[in-house]
């Protein structure tokens, strides 16, 4: 038997990634099974998810959608007048395409497939990665037939949803299983030598970055090797400033896992997936949540590891002011101390993220 859904995401990697992970993962499943399962996506020309989408080999069907301003204005016409547009080209694209099921993992670009599929009576999905969920959708949700979840507990928020499920957020196949012994293997570092990995997203993190390189030029670091993924935004504002001995500075690594599993301290921004990865893989990490993003939902997410004892949570302008040194300095000289937070960290996670996702999906088009 074939299975047909239509997958969207957008504006992130935070959206898109999870997304593409999702049609995999289905593909997957029913391949497993003995049936066929064909996916395309939606989103805009434009967007992120126009360059990453093609690139992971599915096929994407271009949409007009904008995002919806706080305030009333024109820019709320301007919204307005692309979710209707939006909405007439997914209507036209379920028709010919007949999906099973619609699946949205975040973002604006969500609003007009979903809003058409819920009107056209077509199972729709959305999967919300955060521990506060973003306001496409906590509104799309409520009419979902499925809601999946990232992070436990939030069943009153998605009030109207036909089922809430608990799923973790899903994760790159090789993160799982990668120990410290591994990762530190694959670097070529001793178990005496003290590591520290800091990472900022795919675009970068100033304060994070900042505070690296002047870590890294301390006396008191010397005997500490450094690796920072600096991120596309701010390579080139690095590579003006002379780099320390002990510090090697990348703009991006097709190999987190093995920095995540063998550093001793890692120090990243509390994303969604980095969370998940986190606690897939048990790494000490110290979260910096990005002090911009909306509802603060990175301070949400690293506040449920440091409830449990699996993170060191600090605020950005904390690590601006030059605050994390003298935790730094302690965390990598407690061994204790690492070891508790990898274990507490690892409480958190779903390994079989994949797995609750697919079946939770197949128990809607198959009922």
């Amino acid at each position: 038997m074939e299975y047909k859904f239509i997958v969207t995401g957008g504006g992130t990697s935070g959206h898109i990634n999870p997304a593409i992970t999702i049609a995999d993962a289905l593909k997957k499943f029913y391949l497993s099974r003995g049936d066929s399962c064909k996916i395309i996506f939606t989103g805009r020309r434009e967007g992120l998810e126009g360059e990453l989408v093609p690139k992971a080999g599915y096929e994407m069907r271009y949409i007009e959608a904008k995002p919806f301003p706080m305030k009333p204005g024109i820019k709320m016409i301007k919204a307005l007048k692309a979710l209707s547009a939006g909405r007439a080209q997914c209507r036209k694209i379920i028709e010919e395409f007949k999906p099973d099921a619609v699946i949205g993992t975040g973002g604006y670009v969500c609003a007009p497939l979903l809003i058409t599929a819920q009107k056209m009576g077509i199972p729709s999905v959305v999967h919300e990665s955060n521990a506060f969920p973003g306001r496409a959708n906590k509104m799309l949700g409520r009419k979902a037939e499925l809601v999946l979840t990232g992070f436990p507990d939030q069943e009153s928020v998605f009030n109207g949803a036909g089922k809430v499920i608990c799923t973790g957020n899903p994760i790159r196949s090789q993160i799982i299983g990668c120990t410290r012994e591994k990762g530190r293997a694959e670097l070529g570092v001793s178990d005496d030598q003290k590591l520290v990995f800091a990472m900022g997203g795919s675009l970068g993190a100033k304060t994070i970055n900042d505070f690296i390189m002047s870590a890294a030029s301390d006396p008191d670091f010397s005997d500490v090797r450094f690796v920072l993924s600096s991120g596309k935004q701010q390579s080139d504002k690095l590579s003006n400033d002379p780099i320390p001995d002990n510090l090697e500075i990348m703009t991006y690594t097709d190999h987190p896992e093995y920095y995540l599993a063998g550093a001793d301290v890692c120090i990243t921004r509390a994303g969604a997936v980095t969370c998940a990865e986190t606690a897939a893989i048990g790494s000490c990490s110290v979260f910096v949540p990005y002090p911009h993003a909306a509802h603060d939902h990175q301070t949400y997410n690293a506040s449920a590891f440091e409830k449990v004892g699996g993170c060191v949570l600090m605020a950005d302008s904390d690590v601006a002011e030059g605050r994390l040194k003298e935790k730094l300095k302690q965390l990598l000289n407690d061994k204790e101390e690492q070891k508790k937070i990898r274990e507490n960290a690892k409480k958190l996670a779903v390994l079989d993220c994949d797995s609750r996702i697919c079946e939770a999906i197949d128990s809607i088009v198959t009922k």
